[in-house]
């Protein structure tokens, strides 16, 4: 069976506290971490662009990822904290084998 390895782009809008947002990652991702259906969630800034940040998620399946979406953290801090302080966001998603 594959995992579901989903990459993250944000950049956060330059007319938001740069501090104040990133502070919110580290609790969506320890939450995240704690899904059953998690495998690796890990959330890196770019070298070059202080206001950008990958997120990458790793779930045991789509279906994992989808349980995700509905929780608390995803609803409270995701969508309610941060995306509306990014200027962008995209994302990418991709099956892979569990063992890269």
């Amino acid at each position: 069976m594959t995992h579901y390895q989903v990459i993250a782009h944000h950049h956060i809008d330059p007319d938001q506290d740069l501090d104040e947002v990133l502070a919110l990652y580290p609790p969506l991702a320890e939450a995240s971490r704690q899904e059953p259906g998690n495998v690796s969630f890990r959330v890196y800034r770019q070298l070059d662009d202080e206001r950008a940040v990958v997120v990458l998620e790793r779930y045991t399946s789509r279906a994992a990822f989808a349980e995700h979406q509905r929780t608390p953290h995803f609803e409270d801090i995701l969508l309610a904290q941060i995306v509306p302080r990014l200027r962008e966001r995209t994302r990418e998603a991709y099956d892979v084998p569990p063992a890269e």
